[in-house]
């Protein structure tokens, strides 16, 4: 389904004084999900949840801030398009979302294991600290034989459970004998609680339990960082790909069937009504429209449908009802194909990340080394096991990759944060690296740039008479154009004129009688006009000659203020479209944008962005249609509005949620900052290894200290990272 969304959106004035507010339960057999970008706090989740609960055929609707979802609970004949008008009224951008493709997400398994891990190593830790401070204050004999003993108890099973996935990393690398970062992980953990073990078992009188907890925590800290980053990508894969058509109307021996698209064969006969989007690829066989292809081929002006013409999944129908009998259905329609070709764009890695890989295939055998010769320098220095092995575990535990591991994810998680909350959604961890290189922004221009919404530009020129005809004819369709004249007419004052019988000729526009004249509003072909490169809608009364309306498209909020500011950070702004010279020429010194090329097919653009990268700049390529997905994948990053419905969201790397451009230049210079934190990130977990690893080597840091001097190390890394938030 198309949503064609209004030029700005309604202020918030509780998002100003309202707290945040948590997840919200949602309810069960949830039957309609609406995506709600716009959507910012409390208030905001009341008005949406009285709108939709107020609505006929509504039984429960709630709203999840975090998820910026809202999860309703309806009657049969209740639909998606019945609730999405309410809200657009309400001032909140809708988009449909389909339940059954966000379960994954819902019910995310490995997320909600790895933060209940977290949470045992937490609660445990905090345990074993606090019987280990009754050791500190001066409990000797028994007592302290006793704390030692209950801390045992506490830390073996605790590790068991919450360190699975590193004795689970660590074999797998061990089985096929090499080393990852995860086999240091498990010896350092491994040795402190055999030390402990055995320094309690001969009533010692240090035992290490609070390390190996806090160890294992601090690890687990970062993995879960890590993943947060990961799951980003996969949730917004899968909400965004949720926007696509969930349902169509199959026809069977003439009866209209409701089905789930993925049902849907080669062969099926399926009914498109106006304003419907086409679900797969077809052959019309019956029926004449016109098919808005903008998001497809970056056309601004609708395109003549009739029998036996071919139609793509993605398209949308605009005035009549179509009938398809579909050619390729589900992964082999062309918006399917295209997106598998352009996948491979979610791969790119940035040296950063490739630095602590390089760097793990050192640090694992180095870490390893280094301890076994501390452990056989101090055994037949001193003669003494127990001191050789403390010496050996602190080392491990001290060279701990946990500053390493959270150097990247901490820094990412930390601007992703900063940059939703600004309306953009990170889908690749590396994606900010790759964006605070880029030197040229390559923009389209439907979809993109502008908002898709045509606005007309020579009210002025037409008598008031001739305005008032266009108007009584404009009301009576739902072409775009028709639409926005209309709507330009009506906010200039203007009342229609009475013209009777009117009909609307799918495909070509409408017609009347005034004054007995037939009067006709439609394509220049149809009412005697000869078609020039703008975009116009043509409007003929009798045999007087035939006057044109002409339309250019809208600009989306803060797309003036996004141009101005990347030119003012020094990078070189170019404008490509697939749109008609006249247009992107208008659009270009609109802009002020000196560098601009005008119908552009999508290997052309791909070609262009692949020229300026052998020039050696870093492109960040904008767009929004399947058109783009070559450029989108060719270029070093690349952003994508959510209201892009095909494969463009698969090949971006970041995804804006609403409707407003201007937070692409703080993108950029947050990612600045970000790579900035990381390259601290890495000389922190540098300068602390070179301190440290001597200090254990000669002895002067046991196993507690060692774990005191890691989580040092790590706390350092995350408050690092917490300033760019």
């Amino acid at each position: 389904m198309t949503v064609q969304l209004s030029s700005g959106t309604a202020a918030c004035p509780g998002c100003l004084a309202a707290p945040a507010e948590p997840a919200r339960p949602i309810p069960e057999d949830v039957q309609i999900a609406l995506s709600l970008p716009g959507i910012h706090c409390s208030a905001c989740i009341a008005t949406v949840e009285r709108e939709l609960n107020a609505h006929p055929g509504v039984e429960d609707a709630r709203v999840n801030l975090t998820l910026k979802r809202a999860m309703i609970k309806a009657a049969p004949e209740t639909r998606a398009t019945d609730l999405i008008p309410v809200l657009e009224k309400a001032g909140f951008e809708a988009h449909e979302l389909d339940p059954g493709a966000l379960s994954a997400t819902q019910t995310d398994k490995a997320g909600r294991d790895l933060l209940m891990r977290l949470a045992v190593a937490g609660f445990a830790s905090m345990n074993v600290m606090l019987l280990s401070v009754s050791v500190w204050s001066g409990a000797t004999d028994a007592t302290r034989d006793m704390f030692h003993w209950i801390s045992a108890a506490i830390a073996l099973p605790a590790i068991a459970f919450s360190a699975q996935p590193f004795f689970s990393n660590a074999w797998s690398a061990l089985r096929v004998r090499r080393l990852n970062m995860d086999v240091p992980i498990v010896l350092a953990i491994l040795l402190a609680l055999v030390t402990s073990l055995w320094e309690t078992a001969l009533s010692g009188e240090h035992a290490y339990f609070d390390a190996a907890l806090t160890l294992t925590f601090f690890l687990l800290a970062g993995r879960y960082l890590d993943y947060r980053t990961r799951a980003a990508a996969r949730s917004a894969a899968e909400e965004l790909t949720a926007l696509e058509v969930p349902r169509a109307i199959r026809l069977v021996d003439g009866v209209e069937h409701e089905i789930a698209v993925a049902d849907l064969k080669v062969g099926n006969l399926i009914l498109v009504r106006p304003g419907g989007r086409m679900p797969v690829d077809g052959e019309i066989v019956s029926g004449q429209s016109e098919l808005d292809r903008s998001l497809l081929t970056g056309e601004t002006v609708p395109v003549f449908a009739e029998i036996g013409q071919l139609v793509s999944a993605g398209e949308v129908n605009l005035t009549g009802p179509l009938t398809l009998r579909a050619t390729a259905v589900g992964e082999d329609t062309s918006l399917h194909r295209m997106a598998d070709l352009v996948a491979i764009a979610e791969s790119g890695r940035s040296r950063y990340t490739s630095l602590a890989d390089k760097a793990a295939k050192l640090y694992a055998p180095g870490v390893h080394i280094l301890s076994a010769l501390s452990f056989l320098g101090w055994y037949i220095y001193s003669g003494d096991i127990r001191t050789a092995l403390n010496i050996a575990a602190a080392v491990l535990i001290i060279t701990c990759p946990c500053a390493l591991g959270l150097a990247v994810p901490a820094v990412t998680t930390a601007a992703s944060g900063r940059l939703f909350r600004k309306g953009m959604l990170i889908k690749h961890a590396t994606a900010l690296e790759r964006l605070s290189e880029a030197d040229t922004v390559v923009f389209d221009k439907t979809g993109t740039l502008t908002s898709g919404a045509p606005e007309l530009v020579n009210f002025g020129e037409h008598a008031r008479a001739k305005v008032e005809v266009a108007l009584a004819l404009a009301e009576a369709s739902a072409h775009p154009l028709s639409v926005a004249l209309a709507k330009a007419a009506r906010e200039a004052g203007i009342k229609p004129a009475s013209v009777r019988g009117v009909v609307e000729v799918p495909g070509y526009g409408t017609e009347g009688e005034y004054r007995g004249q037939r009067v006709r509003l439609g394509r220049a072909a149809w009412v005697g006009a000869e078609q020039g490169s703008e975009t116009c809608v043509w409007l003929a009364i009798g045999d007087h000659a035939p006057v044109a309306f002409r339309f250019s498209d809208a600009l989306r909020p803060g797309a003036a203020e996004a141009v101005d500011a990347l030119r003012s950070a020094g990078k070189h702004v170019v404008l490509m479209s697939g749109d008609s010279q006249g247009a992107v020429r208008a659009l270009a010194e609109k802009l002020g944008i000196t560098d601009w090329i005008a119908e552009a097919l999508p290997q052309d653009k791909a070609q262009r962005i692949q020229d300026l990268s052998d020039k050696g700049h870093h492109v960040l390529m904008v767009g929004d249609g399947l058109n783009d997905t070559a450029a989108l994948a060719a270029a070093h990053v690349s952003i994508s509005p959510a209201s892009a419905l095909d494969a463009a969201r698969v090949a971006s790397d970041i995804v804006l949620l609403g409707n407003d451009l201007s937070p692409i230049a703080d993108a950029c210079d947050t990612a600045v900052k970000a790579t900035k934190r990381i390259r601290e990130n890495f000389r922190i977990a540098t300068v602390y290894n070179v301190i440290a690893v001597p200090l254990a080597v000669i002895g002067l840091a046991t196993p507690l200290i060692a774990a005191l001097a890691m989580s040092t190390s790590s706390i350092t890394v995350s408050l690092n990272a917490l300033r760019l938030r």
